[in-house]
């Protein structure tokens, strides 16, 4: 996969092969969603088949959608330049289940897309899942045989994942990808997890519930999966640097700018 509109094909491609409607994104500025300025994730224009307002002629999902987290709940625009990972308008590739399937298929899709079709090894590659999610901890290590070291418990929202202050949300599982010790930063769950060296390339996110305004917590009408797997990111993995301006679609664009300015 030489550049970044591969990549995205072999994502949609593969989920299309497993049942999934390719979906159009969304627009960038959401319709009829007075919560959010910009769509910032793949379920946005999901959001009422999660919560059963909303029926359509499929269950299963996938698709590549441009985001802007620069505000609310998930902001990345501090990040910037800071990490070689983050950008706060970016690509989001996910593949959806409207109570189909849920967390063993949601992880062997995973693993077969990042192992198989992509050719990661997985020697370079660790999870996290919930703290107290013993089931995903127990489908990590049948599926993938990963060691139990390798699948992480984090007890904090970061693995804990909502699309705002309401809405859908549920425990999740991060991929994530090791660049080896020549990049600084420590795995997950670490004190130096801000580091550059375990980048996260995909979050699997189980949608058990619904959170309403009052703080309460209601339970969905039919569990689904949400995921989230940033293109320049798998991108900068799967070309083989560490930031994701040196991927092929950001490094045209630096030197254009490079060139614009002198």
């Amino acid at each position: 996969m030489s550049n970044l509109s591969d990549i995205r094909a072999t994502f949609l491609d593969f989920f299309a092969a497993q049942g999934h409607e390719i979906v159009p994104a969304a627009p960038l500025v959401p319709r009829n969603d007075p919560t959010l300025m910009f769509t910032n994730a793949g379920m946005v224009q999901f959001k009422n088949l999660f919560t059963g307002q909303e029926q359509r002629a499929y269950q299963r999902a996938a698709s590549s959608q441009k985001c802007v987290r620069a505000g609310g709940k998930h902001n990345d625009l501090d990040n910037v330049g800071y990490t070689a990972r983050h950008l706060t308008f970016f690509e989001m590739l996910g593949n959806f289940s409207f109570g189909d399937y849920f967390k063993d298929a949601a992880i062997e899709f995973a693993w077969q897309l990042v192992t198989r079709e992509f050719g990661l090894p997985a020697s370079r590659l660790c999870v996290t899942v919930y703290a107290e999610d013993d089931e995903a901890f127990d489908l990590w290590r049948r599926i993938t045989d990963l060691p139990e070291e390798r699948i992480i418990r984090i007890a904090t929202s970061d693995n804990f994942w909502s699309m705002g202050d309401t809405g859908p949300c549920g425990p999740c599982s991060e991929i994530f990808y090791d660049h080896g010790e020549g990049v600084p930063g420590g795995p997950p769950g670490s004190p130096d997890e801000d580091g550059d060296r375990f980048v996260e390339i995909w979050n699997l996110v189980f949608m058990q519930y619904e959170q309403m305004a009052d703080g309460s917590r209601i339970v969905l009408p039919k569990p689904s999966i949400d995921t989230g797997m940033g293109l320049e990111r798998i991108g900068a993995v799967l070309q083989g640097v560490h930031n994701v301006f040196e991927t092929d679609l950001m490094a045209a664009l630096v030197s254009a700018a490079q060139g614009a300015i002198g």
